[in-house]
């Protein structure tokens, strides 16, 4: 591809909402990125901390507990018309767990709290009466070779979605969205959310690939990325995709 500009992205509370290393999901963006000889600038944001949007060529954001989210939950919403605007423009974020149900209508907590919602994504969280905790495996709708995605989930709301929202993919392992639809996940636009840590994109790197051509586009580039070399990556894969029935 020709050389690009160097990518920038953009780490939403990486103190606050890391949990079960949801930061190895920017190393794998970044090192994968450097491996095609692309530079990476990586900013991490925490509360009232300002943002250059013009320096943002995709968002990640992590999951956290329900008082991580509560300390939080203020602060994103403030940024919300900013970023929202950017996502209906097409600038890519992959959110996890936490940071899923932020980005929906809204999230109430186990006790009974209703967190508002940024409201980008046609998604809600409900309490559950237990957690959703193991392995999981979901057939996506992506564009990506293979289309399956495989990770971890602990998450106690369970989250469902309105028209608006296409699900990630569907559950051939696990609980998923919340147990019943064998939905995993949604996407608008280039915006993903997801219940799978572990973390995610090691253990997936054509979806990593995906995120890194789409804040590519977002810069105006169109060219293909080179493949890599990731039998680690795919063998780590294969490990967790091996467990759903009829894999």
């Amino acid at each position: 591809m020709g050389e690009a500009q160097r990518l920038n992205i953009l780490h939403l509370y990486p103190e606050h909402m890391n949990l079960y290393g949801d930061r190895g999901n920017v190393l794998a963006l970044a090192q994968r990125a450097r491996w095609r000889g692309i530079p990476v600038s990586i900013t991490g944001r925490e509360v009232g901390q300002p943002i250059d949007w013009s320096e943002v060529d995709l968002v990640f954001m992590g999951g956290g507990e329900d008082s991580h989210q509560s300390r939080i939950a203020e602060d994103f919403l403030a940024l919300g018309p900013e970023l929202a605007s950017r996502l209906h423009e097409g600038l890519p974020m992959l959110a996890i767990c936490g940071a899923y149900q932020l980005l929906g209508k809204y999230y109430k907590t186990s006790d009974g709290r209703e967190l508002p919602g940024l409201g980008y994504l046609d998604v809600w969280t409900e309490p559950g009466t237990n957690r959703a905790i193991g392995d999981v495996v979901t057939e996506t709708s992506l564009p990506i070779k293979p289309p399956s995605l495989v990770g971890f989930e602990n998450h106690g709301g369970r989250t469902y979605l309105g028209s608006a929202a296409k699900p990630l993919g569907t559950v051939k392992l696990g609980q998923g969205n919340n147990g019943e639809d064998r939905t995993e996940g949604a996407i608008q636009d280039r915006v993903i959310g997801t219940y799978l840590h572990g973390s995610l994109l090691p253990k997936n790197p054509h979806l990593a690939d995906l995120l890194l051509r789409w804040a590519l586009l977002w810069q105006g580039y169109s060219d293909e990325l080179e493949p890599l070399p990731e039998d680690e990556e795919r063998a780590a894969h294969q490990t967790i995709l091996a467990r759903a029935p009829n894999s």
